[in-house]
């Protein structure tokens, strides 16, 4: 393991400094609550843990037991926590949030999402990206490995995108398997469709990022009413083995169901290996297959479904 320069220790120290400050944790009370963050972030996993004990909470939060003991010695005398025995180990009390408890965690967190829209306010959307992607290389970094954020974020589209699916899209497939312009020219075509007929309701595109840059997206747009069809699946290949393809096939399968359609359809081609299996392992179906030319090329055009 190699030596930490000072500077680098220095610079780390420095930003927990700003930080800190930032986030209001040096004063007496966190968000103007009587409690100090420490009592904020028991109370927390109170409200997120209801059949938790004061051995895991100490663990969990690497809390001393004496000190752990005290603050919920407080809360017991505020009518925030309460104690019930164990029905599998007597010796054992299951710790959990009174009416009152609950009520006093949700106004400190609605104080926290205020405090933190604060925070965030005066920042542009651009720059918000930025600062998740840099929140997420941190947490990935610092964090043990089981508890690391997925390496990508989803979001909606936004004015530009689908013109960067296209550009993306005809720029991969020439690159990979040979394919023309047209192939290019058809996927203009779909996006312009799914602007000019869009309906938030029943129809959406997802952008994934990381570190602000798109690295895959994809589209479910309505075919008709009781049928979506999933279009565009794109990953960039530096993305590539993140479970990013999966992702994105399975949100279009969530969005679905909520939006109310009965099934879920899509056009592939028999080469595209990675995301066949993908398909399959998601429950579609191979329904057609028809071999043609296009794009420059000799191919099997594929149909797929799946009911929701």
């Amino acid at each position: 393991m190699p030596t930490v320069a000072p500077d680098t220790i220095d610079a780390l120290r420095r930003f927990n400094r700003f930080y800190t400050q930032q986030i209001g944790v040096l004063h007496e009370g966190l968000v103007q609550s009587p409690w100090s963050l420490t009592e904020a972030r028991v109370l927390y996993e109170l409200a997120h843990n209801p059949a938790t004990t004061a051995s895991m909470l100490a663990r969990d939060l690497m809390l001393d037991t004496g000190y752990l003991s005290r603050i919920l010695r407080r809360f017991e005398d505020a009518h925030l926590v309460k104690r019930e025995a164990s029905t599998l180990d007597a010796r054992q009390s299951h710790l959990m949030l009174t009416a009152t408890g609950r009520r006093a965690i949700a106004g400190l967190e609605d104080a926290s999402r205020r405090e933190a829209a604060a925070l965030l306010k005066p920042l542009g959307e651009a720059e918000r990206r930025r600062l998740l992607g840099a929140l997420a290389t941190v947490q990935g970094l610092l964090g043990p490995a089981e508890a690391r954020p997925a390496p990508f974020l989803l979001r909606p589209h936004r004015p530009g995108d689908l013109g960067h699916i296209v550009s993306r899209h005809g720029a991969l497939y020439a690159e990979e398997y040979g394919w023309d312009i047209t192939f290019e020219a058809m996927v203009a075509g779909i996006a312009q469709h799914f602007l000019a007929h869009f309906d938030p309701a029943k129809e959406c595109c997802w952008i994934a990022e990381r570190d602000g840059a798109a690295i895959g997206s994809v589209m479910l747009a309505k075919k008709d009413e009781t049928t979506a069809k999933l279009r565009l699946l794109l990953v960039e290949p530096s993305a590539r083995g993140l479970g990013l393809g999966r992702r994105l096939t399975q949100e279009c399968a969530r969005f679905a169901r909520r939006a109310g359609y009965a099934r879920i359809t899509l056009w592939t081609n028999s080469i595209l290996s990675a995301a066949r299996k993908i398909y399959q392992d998601e429950g579609y179906v191979l329904t057609a297959s028809e071999p043609y030319h296009g794009f420059g090329k000799d191919l099997v055009g594929e149909t797929w479904e799946r009911a929701l």
